[in-house]
C-alpha cells in the first residue's frame, strides 16, 4: 500500500504564494512521475504540474511561469511553488504519483486533496 499525505494548502489573498508538500510511504520501491492536479466543483480533474524521475516537466497552460514542481526522491516527495496566486486558481489540489510497490507493478496513486483559496 501506498499512503500520501499531502500538506500546505491553505487561504491567500491575490500576488501570494503558497507551497504545497506530498509525502509518499509504503512498501514502494520505484516512483516515475509526480505531480499535481487540481479540480473545482462541477469540473474535470486538470493538470497543474507533472515531473519525471528523469527530470521532465509538464504544466498547464494556466500556471507556467507561476509555478514549479519538485521533488525529493531521497524523501518520496514532491512539492508545488505557487507564485502570484490568482483567484482562479482556487481548488482542491491532488498529489498522483505513478509508483511500484512490493506486490504491484507501476501503477497511479492519488492523494486525498488539500484546499488552497485564493482572495481577491
Amino acid at each position: 500500500q501506498v499512503q500520501l499525505v499531502e500538506s500546505g494548502g491553505g487561504l491567500v489573498q491575490a500576488g501570494g504564494s503558497l507551497r504545497l508538500s506530498c509525502a509518499a510511504s509504503g512498501s514502494i520501491f520505484s516512483i516515475n512521475d509526480m505531480g499535481w492536479h487540481r479540480q473545482t466543483p462541477g469540473k474535470q480533474r486538470e493538470l497543474v504540474a507533472s515531473l519525471t524521475s528523469g527530470g521532465s516537466t509538464n504544466y498547464g497552460d494556466s500556471v507556467k511561469g507561476r509555478f514549479t514542481i519538485s521533488r525529493d526522491n531521497a524523501k518520496n516527495t514532491v512539492y508545488l511553488q505557487m507564485n502570484s496566486l490568482k483567484p482562479e486558481d482556487t481548488a482542491v489540489y491532488y498529489c498522483k504519483i505513478k509508483a511500484r510497490t512490493s506486490n504491484s507493478w507501476f501503477r497511479d496513486y492519488w492523494g486525498q486533496g488539500t484546499q488552497v483559496t485564493v482572495s481577491s
